[in-house]
């Protein structure tokens, strides 16, 4: 009677992993064929550059509570080279986002405040590393931060999510990434439209793929906030 029950018990165990393995991510042949995502349109993209343009932005990020999340670098070609990003920051909200530069002074007293306010729940892909990139160039914690890489794989999907296979799982679209603008220089002092467009939209399609989830705030998985964020122990 016991074998059986022990039995019973890993038959139920295996279809369980099997259920919980079996979610799997669209793959790129997939996600070739779906339409594409339409995303912010440039008059929606805000690039503050005074003093009085960052503390209007920071009060609307702030006044939103949850925003899309992401950063940008100059990327390295030569091995053993060290990023010295993130050089652009992005938040996004419902209808609009705001990319902070942090080669203009008059913004860096009002990224701090965002980045490391606990009221304010950042949202994105990959985030942990993020994390580590800003302490280190910016000295102070990330806080509030939700990566839906651990969302996803919460749910059962094993491998790194990211944005373009979230995008096509949640929405069934396309989430177009062109490598010229991924691989473009992000510290130059001006961002080109295509710049603009890549860098809001990769933070927009996070906050619109946590929308579709429907998740309730208090189960969110909030890396950062007090004695849980592993940085600030």
């Amino acid at each position: 009677m016991a074998f059986l029950l022990s039995l019973k018990r890993f038959t139920q165990l295996n279809s369980s992993l099997f259920h919980h393995m079996k979610k799997i991510a669209p793959t790129k042949p997939e996600i070739a064929l779906l339409q594409p995502f339409v995303g912010l349109t440039l008059e929606r993209i805000h690039v503050p550059t005074s003093k009085e343009e960052f503390a209007s932005a920071t009060a609307e990020i702030k006044a939103a509570g949850i925003v899309g999340f992401d950063t940008e670098s100059k990327p390295t070609f030569v091995v053993g080279d060290i990023s010295e990003g993130p050089h652009v920051v992005q938040f996004a909200l419902h209808d609009k986002a705001y990319l902070f530069q942090l080669h203009r002074a008059d913004g860096l007293p009002f990224l701090l405040e965002l980045l490391q306010s606990e009221q304010l729940i950042k949202v994105g892909f990959g985030l942990k590393s993020d994390r580590g990139h800003i302490l280190a160039k910016l000295g102070v914690h990330f806080n509030a931060v939700v990566d839906l890489n651990t969302v996803f794989s919460m749910d059962g999907y094993h491998k790194e999510m990211g944005v373009r296979a979230a995008v096509a799982l949640i929405f069934k679209q396309r989430f177009a990434k062109a490598r010229h603008v991924t691989t473009s220089n992000w510290s130059q002092l001006q961002l080109t439209p295509q710049q603009m467009l890549y860098a809001a939209n990769d933070a927009w399609a996070a906050l619109k793929v946590l929308e579709a989830l429907n998740l309730p705030r208090e189960g969110l998985p909030i890396m950062g906030m007090g004695q849980c964020s592993e940085l600030n122990t």
